[in-house]
C-alpha cells in the first residue's frame, strides 16, 4: 500500500516556529488535534460491517470538489513568486521549508503527495496547461454556483448568475442516479458550503445533503455524527455559512463506512475562502491537508470489499483563479473579469484506467457529469451536455 511520506510525519522541527509566526492558526490546529483525540474512541465503537457489491455490478462513484483551487499548484506545487510576495505570504521561510524544491515535480509531490505520487502513477491528471492539457469551464460567470451546476449537470446554464440560495431547476447527476434502480436511496452529499442543498435541490431530488452547519436526519446519526452535530458550532466560526473541511471529511467518511452508499459527493471549501482573504499561507496549508483527507478516503475504499476494485473517484474544482499578482489576473479573485480562471483540472482514479495518453488534449468541465453517467449506465438527455471523456 502506498503511503504519503509527508502525511506519515508529524509537525517536525518547524512546529515551534510555526506557532510563533501563526498563533491563531496554531491555536485552531491544537483545538482540532484535541478534537480528533476525543473522536478516536467514538470511531472505535462504530465498527463497519464487511459488505459486498454482489447486488449490482454498477460501479461506486465518489465525486470530490475543492473550491477555487488553481491548476498551477496541482501540477507545479507552490507558486515561486507568490511565496515570496509579502502581501500574500506571511511566512515564506516556513512554506519554503515544507514545500520548496528546485524540481517542479518534487514541489508537486511535497505539496500534494497523493496527487503527485499515487494519482499521477495510477490515475489520470488532466489540466496541466504547460503540457498541452486543458479542461475549461464553458459557463461565462466563472464563480461557484454556475461552476458547480456545470460540474453536476453536464452543462452551463446562462440563467444562473449569482450564488444566491435559489433551488436549481436543472437535474444534477446525483438526482439522476437517485432515480436509477441501481443507485436509488444510495446517494448522498457532504459539503462545507451551505448553498449546496439548493444547487442539488434536495427537496425535489430526495438526495440527503449535509451542508454548512446542518447535518443529516438526526434520528439516523451515529455517535460520532451526533458528536459533531452538537459540537461543530463551538469551534471559532470559519465562515458563517462554511463549516470546517475536516468536519465535512469526518462526516462523509462516517457515512461511507456505516451505510456504504454507491454515490457520494464531497465538497471542500477552505481553499477558496483563504484565497479571497489573500492568505497564500493558509491556502497552501488547506490544500496540503485536503490531499491527506482524499488519500485517507481512497485507502479506506481499497480496504473495504464493497468498494475495492469497483469504485471510481473524480476530483476537480468549480473554477480556477487569476495567475498571480496582476491587475487583470489576481490570484485572489475569479469571475468573468479575471483572466485565467476558466482553467480548471480533473483527477480520476478507478479500475481499468490505463490510457494515460488521454491526459493531453482539450477538455471541458461539462464533460465530467456525462463521463460519470456513462460509467453508471445512464445518459444525460439535455442537448447542452458535453460528451463523455473516454477514461478507459
Amino acid at each position: 500500500m502506498w503511503r504519503s511520506p509527508v502525511s506519515a510525519h508529524g509537525w517536525g522541527s518547524w512546529g515551534r516556529r510555526f506557532k510563533s509566526c501563526h498563533p491563531d492558526f496554531f491555536f485552531t490546529f491544537v483545538i482540532m488535534k484535541k478534537l480528533i483525540l476525543i473522536l478516536i474512541p467514538l470511531l472505535l465503537f462504530n465498527s463497519c460491517s464487511e459488505l459486498t457489491n454482489d447486488e449490482t455490478n454498477a460501479p461506486n462513484i465518489i465525486l470530490i470538489t475543492l473550491d477555487g483551487v488553481r491548476w498551477q499548484e496541482v501540477f507545479n506545487g507552490i507558486d515561486l513568486e507568490l511565496i515570496e510576495n509579502k502581501k500574500f505570504t506571511k511566512n515564506s521561510e516556513l512554506l519554503n521549508q515544507m514545500f520548496f524544491d528546485e524540481n517542479q515535480k518534487i514541489r508537486q509531490q511535497k505539496l500534494l503527495p497523493f496527487f503527485g505520487n499515487y494519482i499521477d502513477n495510477y490515475g489520470l491528471l488532466i489540466g496541466n496547461n504547460d503540457e498541452e492539457s486543458s479542461i475549461k469551464l464553458t459557463n461565462d460567470q466563472l464563480f461557484s454556483y454556475p461552476g458547480y451546476n456545470e460540474i453536476l449537470t453536464g452543462f452551463a446554464d446562462s440563467s444562473i448568475t449569482s450564488n444566491n440560495k435559489i433551488y436549481n431547476k436543472n437535474q444534477t447527476i446525483l438526482e439522476l442516479l437517485n432515480n436509477n434502480q441501481n443507485y436509488s436511496g444510495q446517494v448522498a452529499a457532504f459539503c462545507s458550503w451551505d448553498v449546496f442543498p439548493y444547487i442539488i435541490n434536495d427537496k425535489r431530488s430526495g438526495v440527503p445533503v449535509s451542508a454548512g452547519y446542518s447535518n443529516l436526519e438526526k434520528n439516523k446519526l451515529s455517535k460520532l455524527e451526533s458528536f459533531i452535530d452538537v459540537y461543530q458550532k463551538m469551534m471559532p466560526l470559519f465562515r458563517y455559512n462554511v463549516r470546517y473541511d475536516l468536519f465535512t471529511h469526518i462526516l462523509s467518511m462516517e457515512h461511507i463506512k456505516n451505510t456504504h452508499p454507491k454515490f457520494v459527493y464531497i465538497s471542500y471549501d477552505e481553499t477558496d475562502s483563504f484565497s479571497h482573504d489573500g492568505s497564500y499561507d493558509n491556502y497552501i496549508s488547506s490544500l496540503h491537508n485536503t490531499d491527506k483527507m482524499i488519500e485517507e478516503l481512497w485507502i479506506y475504499l481499497q480496504q473495504d470489499s464493497f468498494y475495492k476494485d469497483n469504485t471510481y473517484m473524480f476530483i476537480t474544482t468549480d473554477h480556477g483563479r487569476g495567475d498571480g499578482d496582476f491587475s487583470n489576473s489576481m490570484w485572489t479573485s475569479h469571475g468573468s473579469g479575471v483572466e485565467g480562471c476558466e482553467n480548471t483540472w480533473l483527477a480520476v482514479l478507478g479500475p481499468g484506467i490505463k490510457n494515460k495518453e488521454i491526459e493531453k488534449g482539450k477538455y471541458y468541465v461539462n464533460q465530467i457529469a456525462p463521463t460519470i453517467a456513462k460509467l453508471a449506465g445512464i445518459s444525460i438527455k439535455d442537448s447542452r451536455a458535453g460528451s463523455p471523456i473516454l477514461i478507459n
